[in-house]
This record gives C-alpha cells, structure tokens and sequence, in this order.
C-alpha cells in the first residue's frame, strides 16, 4: 500500500481573549482574519488556517480539562484520500473520535483522532478557511 500525504495547514488553540490574540497575531507575524469561527476567528498566513478560540473556561471536547486551559488543543492534516489516510492513521496505532464529511459538507470538517500519545487531531480532504493544500518548497 502506498502511504498517504499529510500537510499541516491547521491549528486550533484555545486563547483568553481572542481579539487581544488576533491582534498580536496580526502585528507580530502578519497574519490576517480568514473567517469568523464558532467562538473565535480563523487567521491565516496565506499557507496555514490557525483557530483561535475562546472556551470562557469551559470544558473543551476531547480534551481532559477541569479548569481554564489555554494553549494548543490540536492539530489538522490535509489528506489527499481520507479513507487511505484514516486507514494509516489506524494501523499506527490512532484512535478514531468523531466527525464525518457529509454530503453537503464541501469544506472545514475534521474528523478526529487521537494518538497514541493522547494528542488530538484532525484529518480532512477539504482544508480549512485561509490554508492552501500546495505549497512550493524552498530550495
């Protein structure tokens, strides 16, 4: 079987105040708003989608957290074949969490694992808001 190609083109972290962040985000590393998220904002530097979310200190789905956390929560891996990549994803020991494409889906669904480790992420064929698939290498 020929291995699946994974690029990273997203991270959600999860941030106090989400504009306060955005705006260092934007004066420290040039980044700029890629859309509204459910409780935040997508930011992007024209390869990757980065998610900075708001919890309010509330318990974030698929992580053990108790109290405030803030700080990455997972990571997103764009696939070519999402059957291949979860069948890989699989057999090197990752667990399936939830999430699944739908017919009306076109974009931005995740469905997520964890490792073995216990780190969370996501795999999609259809990116996220403001991150490319393909990018030109540098020589």
């Amino acid at each position: 079987m020929t291995t699946s190609k994974a690029r990273l083109r997203h991270i959600a972290i999860s941030v106090s105040d989400v504009a306060a962040t955005q705006k260092f985000f934007e004066e420290a590393f040039g980044m700029t708003k890629a859309g509204d998220a459910g409780r935040g904002v997508y930011m992007t530097d024209g390869t990757i989608n980065i998610a900075l979310l708001d919890y309010k200190g509330g318990r974030i789905a698929d992580m053990d957290n108790d109290k405030p956390y803030v700080g990455t929560i997972h990571f997103g891996m764009w696939v070519d074949d999402l059957e291949q990549a979860e069948t890989q994803a699989t057999a090197a020991g990752a667990v399936y969490l939830r999430g699944r494409p739908t017919a009306a889906t076109k974009s931005n669904y995740e469905v997520k694992f964890r490792d073995p480790t216990g780190i969370v992420f996501d795999l999609s064929a259809g990116g996220w808001k403001g991150a490319v698939k393909e990018v030109k290498p540098a020589d």
